[in-house]
């Protein structure tokens, strides 16, 4: 990953901010949209009625406030929590393939919410966060130390599809041992979705975004650092194990109550990250940071509506919609690394 920067800083901060304004306003106008599509329909006088004078028919109230704003609120708050994830593996691994999908970090805490589910234990919903943190920090440590050479994007794609692979067989096993109800519900979480969620995962969500978020955004410096190369930065005093392991931590952190709530939604923090790089043309952490946190947003409400209303009534889950997208740029990024090993 190179941190060349092409354009002169005042080109690229008058970039930076246009690109903040357009995918703000991108972001919405694509929540007016979510909050008005499905049945009953809302038109924009009625949700103004609704949420701002606090009138309206009590089912489309009730739709609003119950059903559709927290889905909205979920889903805005946990892609941006995937992207910037997906950004401090990336950018402090110097693996442009590095996310929580591909290195066993949502298939371990997976495993863990379906032995939850399977075992029916008697948990607080607000504790299940801390749980998935376990399960993706056990996932993700076991893969990063079977790779040697973590700057080897296709060696540490292997070995996490390898770890996947046997994390997912483990909770294929644990959802054999569960009653007919519980294997449903593990089905719907598995694939990853914002339906039914209440204000009660936004809460959780919330409170561990509130101190994520901030986290994710202090760690620019030594991200921009870790892009120079270990010994470089060594050489500028960052100590570079123990700052890796701390944003490997963090990273973790942000994904554990996205899965925890929503299930394992696979491949915004992957591509959120490149798509940031790509708008701003730089890769300044300080910049793609903050880019990537509307463009996860973007995707993951994006792909509900699609989740909504593509068959409606019949709804698909979300992560769906984000594999269909994520797993052909997979393809894309491998052959790339691949012809660069090549040549």
């Amino acid at each position: 990953m190179s941190a060349t920067q092409p354009n002169p800083p005042i080109l690229r901060a008058s970039r930076f901010w246009v690109a903040v304004v357009a995918l703000t306003a991108m972001l919405l106008a694509l929540a007016l949209l979510s909050l008005q599509l499905g049945k009953p329909s809302l038109n924009l006088p009625q949700l103004w009625e609704i949420a701002i004078a606090g009138q309206g028919e009590p089912i489309k109230r009730l739709v609003f406030w119950e059903i559709r704003l927290p889905r909205l609120i979920l889903g805005t708050l946990t892609g941006s929590l995937l992207a910037l994830a997906g950004v401090l593996l990336q950018n402090a691994l110097r693996n442009v393939l590095a996310g929580p999908e591909l290195l066993g970090v949502q298939s371990g805490a997976a495993a863990v919410m379906a032995a939850l589910v399977v075992l029916q234990l008697p948990i607080p919903l607000s504790v299940y966060p801390l749980l998935a943190l376990v399960g993706g920090a056990v996932g993700g440590a076991i893969v990063l130390l079977s790779s040697k050479r973590t700057s080897d994007p296709v060696r540490l794609v292997l070995i996490g599809a390898a770890m996947t692979a046997l994390l997912n067989a483990v909770t294929i096993a644990l959802i054999s041992l569960g009653s007919a109800s519980s294997v449903s519900l593990l089905f719907l979480y598995l694939l990853g979705s914002l339906a039914g969620r209440t204000w009660d995962e936004v809460q959780i969500v919330l409170s561990w975004a509130i101190v994520g978020i901030p986290l994710a955004l202090l760690c620019a410096r030594p991200l921009n650092i870790l892009q120079l190369g270990d010994e470089l930065a060594e050489g500028l005093g960052l100590k570079v194990l123990p700052t890796r392991f701390a944003i490997g931590v963090l990273s973790v952190v942000l994904v554990a109550p996205a899965i925890a709530t929503c299930g394992p939604i696979a491949y915004i923090a992957l591509l959120a990250p490149h798509l940031s790089r790509n708008l701003l043309g730089t890769t300044d952490a300080r910049q793609v940071l903050v880019l990537a946190i509307p463009i996860g947003a973007l995707l993951l409400v994006g792909a509900d509506l699609l989740a909504r209303e593509a068959f409606a009534p019949l709804e698909m889950p979300v992560g769906v919609w984000t594999t269909l997208i994520g797993g052909p740029a997979l393809l894309l990024l491998l052959q790339q690394q691949i012809r660069r090993r090549g040549s």
